[in-house]
């Protein structure tokens, strides 16, 4: 992992606002709600919080401040969260369980472990400990996204389907612009982080891939085209699914994307501001890689490769983080809208692509897999991605719920084909 040079103010300013952040995100929520755990996937509010600020403790804190005290010995155990080589941890399944310690216990610790944070930065770090943080501010970028879609599911297993916020931003187009095909000329591109650039160990080393020619639609697949694929029974259609996904079908009784509730003879759909009409041009989200591979061969279509959406997403104009558009966690939707005439005129693409970065995580035909010469970090921190290159799939290009200042075009997320948590979506190729 690489950190490019910044001085140390820069350092403490960005590791503080990105502390804050998760601050905002929580404060719209009730005790109640810190502690729920409503399916393995899912953690607790309080664990994020808690986990967030171990990990500076851990590694950043305890090996490298002089006289530091950790603020509790047993939070190790309780809030690691699989750093086999720091120790024994509390099993994930059961994150819901622990009343003790108390939401209000968590918060003295976030700024315990704040406090010493700026007295340790009073000094430049070394260039490992910089390294460190800088992991640290995207690892707790990465949990602010998990807050917001753990939220989420909580709220939803509530009968009273309660808003997270009923304040938040919302756009309803009249129209969505027209699907159109963009092509692109196969050959040999190179993918993956660029040198000197921050990134995690799974996107290096940058390397060569050979594109054929293809086509990529111009925008994310829309919840009205998906909702054509429902109505045509195409939950009922075994020849459209890997035989995985029609057995999760199955198993799970899928009849449509999470969060989409037939109610009254009208589709509606479950948001982080509530229960709304279901918006026939936003993005259709919360979908499965079995769900969006099944309706892209339902449409004599296919998902783009991690290599050809990399390839398009990684224009001169949008390399760096603070310039790419899209519409993300700071926009304040916490929802994918849609793209139409009026949001065009705002709207920058990306070589004639809308939507590629921003509103949902596109799924890829691309199994989750190290690239030609990968390495991991030395240490505990080596834990972080590669071991999790097993039966995974690459999504690309960020969603509503991530921070614009922390995705890239090299960015290498990665689920398991069944899970639909997320913001996940997807966009057509050919």
């Amino acid at each position: 992992m690489n950190n490019s040079t910044k001085t140390i103010g820069s350092v403490v300013d960005r590791l503080m606002a990105v502390r804050q952040f998760s601050m905002k995100i929580i404060d719209p929520l009730e005790t109640e709600d810190f502690v729920i755990q409503t399916m393995p996937d899912v953690s607790p509010t309080k664990w994020h919080l808690a986990h967030t600020t171990w990990f500076f403790e851990q590694f950043i804190l305890m090996p490298s401040m002089p006289g530091y005290r950790v603020f509790h010995p047993q939070f190790s155990f309780l809030f690691n969260s699989y750093y086999n080589a720091v120790g024994e941890r509390h099993p994930r399944m059961h994150r819901g369980v622990l009343s003790r310690p108390t939401v209000r216990e968590v918060l003295e610790y976030r700024s315990y472990v704040d406090q010493a944070l700026k007295s340790f930065l009073q000094q430049p770090p070394s260039k490992d400990v910089g390294e460190l943080i800088e992991i640290g501010i995207h690892h707790e970028q990465q949990h602010q996204e998990l807050m917001l879609t753990d939220i989420k599911h909580v709220l939803s297993c509530n009968p009273l389907r309660p808003a997270y916020r009923v304040n938040l931003n919302e756009y309803k187009a009249n129209d969505a612009v027209p699907l159109n095909w963009i092509s692109f000329a196969g050959g040999i591109a190179e993918i993956g982080a660029e040198p000197g650039s921050f990134h995690f160990d799974n996107e290096s080393p940058r390397h060569e891939v050979l594109n054929r020619d293809f086509e990529l639609a111009s925008r994310l697949t829309t919840n009205g085209e998906y909702l054509e694929f429902v109505q045509s029974d195409g939950y009922q259609n075994p020849s459209l699914w890997l035989s995985e996904g029609w057995d999760q079908v199955q198993a799970c009784q899928w009849k449509a994307p999470l969060y989409w509730e037939l109610i009254d003879g009208e589709w509606q759909e479950f948001t982080l501001g509530g229960m709304r009409p279901l918006d026939p041009n936003a993005p259709v989200t919360h979908v499965s890689y079995f769900e969006a591979d099944a309706f892209a061969r339902w449409s004599n279509c296919r998902l783009a490769t991690e290599a050809e959406w990399e390839t398009v997403g990684q224009s001169e104009s949008h390399a760096h983080s603070t310039t790419i558009p899209g519409n993300f966690a700071e926009d304040d939707y916490l929802h994918p809208v849609a793209v139409n005439s009026e949001s065009l005129n705002r709207e920058q693409t990306v070589n004639g692509i809308h939507q590629l970065y921003g509103d949902a995580w596109e799924w890829t035909a691309s199994p989750y897999v190290a690239y030609p010469g990968y390495q991991p970090a030395p240490g505990a921190i080596g834990e972080y991605n590669g071991k999790f290159m097993s039966s995974q799939w690459v999504l690309k290009g960020g969603s509503c719920a991530t921070s614009r200042m922390h995705i890239r075009p090299s960015y290498r997320n990665f689920f398991h084909p069944d899970k639909r948590w997320q913001f996940t979506g997807f966009r057509l190729a050919k």
